[in-house]
């Protein structure tokens, strides 16, 4: 194998180690800090210009890029024969220095620190590493006769191992392909409503507490995006792209939005003097919270859905889910404000909770689903419940579908159902502008 051919497969491995950690989203930085590697050794290996003698560090570093089980043994028989190549080539053009490993290679050194992840004890031996110094000193003066046949047996004992690596991986893969089929039957024929995600579980930026604070890459993953569906080895010294999998979208979920500043009315189970003046509408949730207050009347849920890349999500359809209904609270009735005039009404779908069967429908000049968003293209729902006498506990269910992928998406107040309950003759209070306390509601 000449120098060109060496030259040739450092690059498709390299090429393949390039791709992984462009798709990792992180730098050689830190890459190298989780490796326990120099970040020019790492990038020395994408770019390759060296390739290491061991194929930990890029066993380590293909995992950690998440590489699939198949890029796995790509990774493994492209080290393999660049490896081969680099040491055929030290044996053409370092003969006098007795066949040893060429010292272009730069990624040697680096090794071991990294070897078996105890970057603190340089000094156990390395058994790749080893093994080449002992060829080498058998036959200082003559590279020719008795060198290559432990060579040899090392390549072929290299070979066999990435064979049982693949047919270990073939195993792997269609079992679980066969697991992905059987899931997919389990769900169309129990759960076909795919994937349910809570806000918190789509990463949302909203301020308010019903937004993410969940540093989870992604929801629950849909139909398609089983295991079954991963791509296959790679082609063209590229690894195919992963299926994408989880909900396509970000979810901001304001879970006490008001119509204006004096519309908003909450039962508390408490007397005047232990309630607290009411908050402004981007303090509403931590008052409702330390006041254990319950939407009065009516709740206004604002949704704001943004797809997370190129490709366009479809919205189906918005349901509501009522987990429970009873009398409603016997509380008192607090209100926001009184006296600052109304505002103007906005309601793009609205829902009777004193009905049978909730559903959400469109206010008067607002279409009805589908729609369509994408990540230069939001949608905001502004979803209003209203109940005259029950206490309803329910949420919203967005039915999605993007490609060949599909799910459900649950919209709730961080995990927990919204709760609206009627205040029809229950005392009620109001807090005048300059007051400094609770005073009765006069009608009117």
């Amino acid at each position: 194998m000449g120098t060109a051919d060496s030259t040739g497969e450092a690059e498709r491995l390299a090429a393949l180690l390039s791709t992984l950690k462009e798709r990792s989203g992180l730098s050689y930085g830190a890459l190298g800090k989780r490796l326990h590697l120099s970040a020019s050794t790492l990038h020395r290996y994408c770019n390759g210009d060296a390739v290491p003698a061991d194929f930990a560090p890029l066993n380590r570093f293909a995992r950690l890029c998440r590489a699939t089980p198949e890029e796995l043994v790509e990774v493994h028989r492209r080290w393999i024969l660049a490896d081969a190549a680099r040491e055929q080539r030290g044996k053409g053009a370092g003969g006098a220095a007795g066949g040893a490993a060429p010292a272009a290679d730069p990624g040697t050194p680096a090794d071991p620190p990294d070897a078996d992840d105890t970057p603190k004890s340089p000094e156990t031996p390395d058994t790749s590493e080893t093994e080449e110094p002992q060829d080498t000193a058998e036959t200082p003066d003559s590279p020719s006769a008795p060198r290559p046949r432990p060579r040899r047996r090392l390549i072929l004992a290299a070979t066999a191992g990435v064979i049982a690596v693949a047919a270990t991986a073939a195993l792997l893969v269609g079992r679980l392909v066969d697991d992905g089929a059987g899931a997919g039957a389990g769900q169309a024929a129990g759960a076909a409503r795919g994937p349910v995600a809570s806000p918190e579980a789509a990463e949302s930026p909203s301020p308010s507490p019903s937004g993410s604070a969940s540093g989870k890459p992604s929801a629950s993953p849909s139909p398609s995006g089983t295991p079954g569906a991963s791509p296959g080895s790679p082609a063209d010294g590229k690894p195919a792209a992963p299926a994408p999998t989880g909900v396509p979208f970000h979810a901001s979920v304001r879970a006490h939005a008001w119509e204006n500043q004096c519309s908003q009315r909450y039962l508390v189970d408490r007397e005047p003097d232990a309630v607290r003046p009411p908050p402004v509408e981007q303090d509403a949730p931590a008052w409702v919270a330390a006041m254990g207050a319950v939407s009065a009347d009516e709740q206004v849920v604002e949704v704001t859905l943004q797809g997370k890349g190129s490709e366009t999500v479809v919205l189906q359809a918005l349901h509501v889910r009522v987990v429970r209904t009873g009398e409603p609270l016997p509380w008192t009735d607090y209100g926001t404000g009184v006296g600052c005039g109304g505002g103007v009404a906005l309601r793009t779908f609205d829902v009777d909770l004193d009905q049978g069967s909730p559903a959400a429908r469109a206010a008067e000049g607002q279409r009805p689903f589908p729609y369509k968003i994408s990540e230069s293209d939001p949608e905001m729902f502004r979803v209003t419940a209203h109940t005259g006498g029950r206490d309803v506990s329910w949420y919203l269910e967005v039915e999605w579908s993007s490609g060949e992928r599909q799910g459900v998406f649950r919209v709730d107040d961080r995990g927990r159902p919204f709760r609206t309950s009627a205040s029809a003759g229950r005392p009620a209070y109001d807090y005048p502008p300059g007051a400094s306390e609770w005073s009765e509601h006069q009608p009117g």
